[in-house]
């Protein structure tokens, strides 16, 4: 494992808010790590895009992730939050990465949001 995949899974998992989470590279959208039986790499380039090029689109339209359509709650330069009827998703974006989280039914979407966001946080004093 690791450090990348270590710090999904200490640092985001562990809360027991996030189903799962990835750490995207914005450069090339490839994907650094992900947390076990989460397949972002074909959804990877959309997440990135949605930061730099569809942001307005997005708080506007929302987004489908994983085949299924989700309202925008949040949309600006640092994050993104996508509300679906039982589940969510939470983007974070460093100078290097997207950070993602999803949250399911039974957890708590603000917990999801404050892991992933502390995260990003502690990227960004990083400089990535």
């Amino acid at each position: 494992m690791n450090q990348a995949q270590s710090l999904l899974l200490d640092g985001l998992t562990k809360t027991r808010h996030v189903a799962n989470a990835a750490l995207v590279r914005a450069a090339d959208a490839s994907v650094l790590a992900s947390t076990p039986g989460f397949p972002v790499q074909s959804l990877a380039p959309q997440l990135v895009r949605a930061f730099y090029k569809d942001l307005l689109q997005v708080r506007r339209e929302g987004m489908y992730f994983k085949e299924r359509h989700y309202a925008c709650v949040r949309a600006d330069e640092h994050a993104i939050y996508l509300k679906g009827e039982d589940s969510g998703v939470v983007l974070a974006k460093t100078k290097a990465f997207v950070l993602v989280g999803t949250y399911a039914q039974g957890m708590h979407p603000s917990v999801c949001v404050e892991a992933v966001e502390k995260l990003a946080e502690y990227l960004r004093k990083k400089g990535n």
